[in-house]
């Protein structure tokens, strides 16, 4: 399966700020997240949540609808569309997990 590729634009003591880009089919890998978060879709899509169990949830992700998530999260994301997806998820470091 192909890498989503991760494309971090800031980095510091509050936030980080990473840009997603997912050819069609690529996912994330499994991954936990260590701070609360926010994903605001560019490019939106239908992808597919993996879970720890090996099931998996369909979620469309609607261009600039934002949802917020916290810490804790184990799961990868698969871009389960036929074209390109691209999101911005933002972690907020003064939340820890």
């Amino acid at each position: 399966m192909r890498k989503a590729e991760p494309i971090v634009h800031i980095d510091n003591d509050q936030v980080r700020v990473t840009e997603w880009r997912f050819a069609p089919g690529a996912a994330t890998g499994w991954h936990r997240h260590a701070y609360d978060y926010v994903i605001t879709p560019v490019i939106g899509g239908n992808v597919e949540i993996v879970h720890g169990d090996g099931s998996r949830t369909p979620f469309a992700m609607e261009p600039g609808k934002s949802y917020f998530r916290q810490a804790g999260v184990e799961h990868d994301v698969v871009n389960g569309a036929g074209g390109e997806l691209r999101f911005v998820e933002v972690e907020l470091k003064s939340r820890p997990g």
